[in-house]
């Protein structure tokens, strides 16, 4: 007899034979047990994991002597028969080579007679999705109604593929890809059982390129088993699949993480002079630094990664060393080279590049770790650390003169204070000696006689100061207090007192979301009443939307708008200025604002 490979010696012939799949088999054992077995089942899922095997296991449990029966004895003349492929009453047909009208017609004609030997006609066919529309569509009557003795399995790799009427027909069962505990310890069984000594890891290796699927498995097994012979190293196996020790991806994930260039150039010209895919490097080293953010995001990651247990523990502890912001932005490059890789005719170039944006990148910090050593710093040198009540980012106010004024330097700026005071007016006071020309003098507003009494700005109306003649003031003053918000007033495109009220216009909803904020609304009239010297409520409005008011808005409008809402947001050119940086690309996602 010809030899039998591994994937059929080792085909389960009862339930208790099947790997993985318990809630499927207990649910097929459970429906045999109280007689409710469907007419026509259809089994789903990923190749090789036991679609066509399980409905061979119930063809057995329908027919055999003792049954129909939830254990086949496997001893009858109709188990052996199934079991050997002869059974004259089991008819398993491959649908991508019988996929016509006339093929359906011809087993319509078939299933109308009684079975020659068993209690059942089974019908069995694999890749049900292969078959044509109006080969579907000769199928319903009869899937709806079947004779009593006939039952139909059907078994499909694309569920999606079905007619929704041949689906809601039959009763479905999805299979899930095996588990790595589960398909390891039935390695481990097999190699056993064949008399091979091969280590745990190696093992592992095969699982995981089987990727849950117990054929493609059994098959990687046959084909080391007869390249070792009766001992397998762990080399045997890298050579015979072609991937890479896993420790490989460790030292370059550390050389990766400490900035080192030239050792991860070094690890990866040893691949490449050892003939390695590429491709399927960058995209294993990929898996890899996925794994390392699983573990320091996770404290289960156990449960999301098919992984041993020693292999596991390095890689908890190689990730709890980096910080989350830096995985990430490594697996962002990574993902970004990988798809690179694809599409050039360099994929050694691309991925040699990527590997020096990543070390360049070197570790990213936090933007909270960031403002916090800002306002130690401000600290030792006594200045203020930042105004409390911002709710965003603080900002460092720089002395430099507003480009709005002309005249002498004014004085450094203040402390921020928990409510803004208006300014009380200061003796004119003689410029500093100085080589260089006096520049010209600051515009100033008036300053009343000495011997004036002083009056209540907020209830002299008529003696405040008009709204479209000081706007630029106004932002002067704004900025000295608090400097987004200056930001965001100048972008405003109309500003005028209607009713008693101070009424700015925007052009898009995105450049006044801060002002709506309620505690800022009221912190912008209270500047506007000191300044104004009366009271001047605040009022938004967008062209086109109406009244703006506190809370959260809808996002809307093409893309190139809302690029252009978030290159104008304030906390965005706050942070340029004080970075001294510039907007470069702007990329925008269902998850929200993102910047670059």
């Amino acid at each position: 007899m010809s030899y039998l490979v591994l994937a059929r010696k080792w085909r389960p012939q009862d339930f208790s034979e099947v790997v993985g799949q318990q809630p499927v088999v207990r649910t097929l054992r459970n429906a045999l047990a109280k007689k409710r077995v469907a007419h026509a089942m259809l089994f789903s899922g990923v190749r090789g994991t036991g679609k066509t095997t399980l409905a061979r296991i119930m063809a057995k449990a329908l027919n055999c002597a003792e049954g129909p029966t939830e254990s086949p004895c496997g001893r009858c003349d109709s188990c052996l028969e199934i079991g050997a492929g002869t059974a004259v009453d089991l008819h398993e047909i491959d649908g991508a080579s019988n996929r016509g009208i006339q093929e359906i017609r011809e087993l319509k004609e078939n299933i109308r007679f009684f079975p020659s030997k068993g209690r059942y006609k089974i019908i069995i066919i694999d890749e049900v999705h292969m078959l044509t529309t109006e080969a579907f569509n000769a199928l319903l009557k009869t899937l709806e109604e079947p004779p009593a003795h006939v039952y139909f399995m059907f078994a499909t790799t694309e569920l999606n593929k079905i007619p929704i009427t041949i689906l809601s027909r039959c009763q479905r069962y999805e299979l899930k890809r095996v588990a790595f505990p589960e398909l390891l310890a039935h390695f481990k069984k097999i190699a056993a059982a064949e008399g091979v000594a091969i280590s745990e890891a190696a093992l592992a290796l095969i699982v995981r390129e089987a990727d849950g699927s117990v054929r493609d498995g059994l098959s990687l097994l046959d084909q080391i088993f007869s390249f070792g012979g009766g001992e397998i190293s762990d080399a045997d196996v890298m050579q015979v699949l072609g991937v890479v020790d896993r420790q490989l991806f460790e030292e370059l994930a550390r050389a990766l993480l400490a900035g080192e260039l030239p050792r991860a150039l070094e690890l990866l010209d040893s691949r490449y002079a050892a003939g390695l895919d590429l491709k399927r490097f960058a995209g294993d080293l990929l898996d890899y630094v996925r794994g390392l953010l699983i573990c320091r995001l996770n404290p289960k990651a156990r449960e999301l990664l098919d992984l041993p247990a020693e292999e596991l523990a390095v890689m908890q502890g190689l990730a709890a060393g980096a910080g989350v912001e830096t995985l990430y932005r490594i697996f962002q490059l990574l993902l970004q080279g990988v798809e690179e890789m694809h599409s050039s005719s360099q994929p050694r170039l691309a991925l040699e590049m990527t590997f020096i944006k990543i070390t360049r990148a070197g570790q990213v910090v936090p933007v909270a770790a960031l403002l916090e050593k800002i306002d130690g710093l401000l600290r030792q040198t006594g200045l203020p650390a930042g105004g409390g009540e911002m709710p965003l980012p603080r900002a460092v106010l720089s002395d430099r003169q507003p480009a709005y004024q002309s005249g002498p330097p004014a004085p450094p700026v203040q402390p921020a204070r928990e409510r803004p005071v208006a300014p009380e007016p200061v003796p004119v006071q003689s410029p500093p000696v100085s080589p260089a020309p006096a520049p010209p003098p600051r515009r100033e507003e008036p300053r009343r006689p000495v011997d004036q009494p002083v009056s209540n700005p907020v209830s002299t109306a008529g003696a405040g100061k008009d709204v479209c003649r000081h706007w630029e003031e106004f932002l002067g003053y704004v900025k000295e207090r608090k400097q987004w918000m200056a930001h965001a007033l100048r972008l405003s495109s109309g500003q005028r007192e209607e009713e008693g009220r101070l009424l700015l216009t925007f052009d898009d909803p995105a450049e006044c979301k801060m002002l709506e904020d309620q505690e800022n609304l009221a912190f912008l009239a209270e500047l506007a009443r000191e300044f104004f010297r009366r009271e001047l409520p605040v009022r938004l409005t967008v062209r086109g939307g109406g009244d703006r008011g506190p809370g959260p808005e809808g996002e809307g409008g093409s893309v190139q708008e809302e690029r252009r809402a978030l290159a104008n947001d304030p906390i965005v050119q706050m942070t340029a200025e004080v970075f001294g940086g510039q907007v470069g690309n702007i990329r925008t996602g269902p998850g929200g604002r993102s910047g670059a």
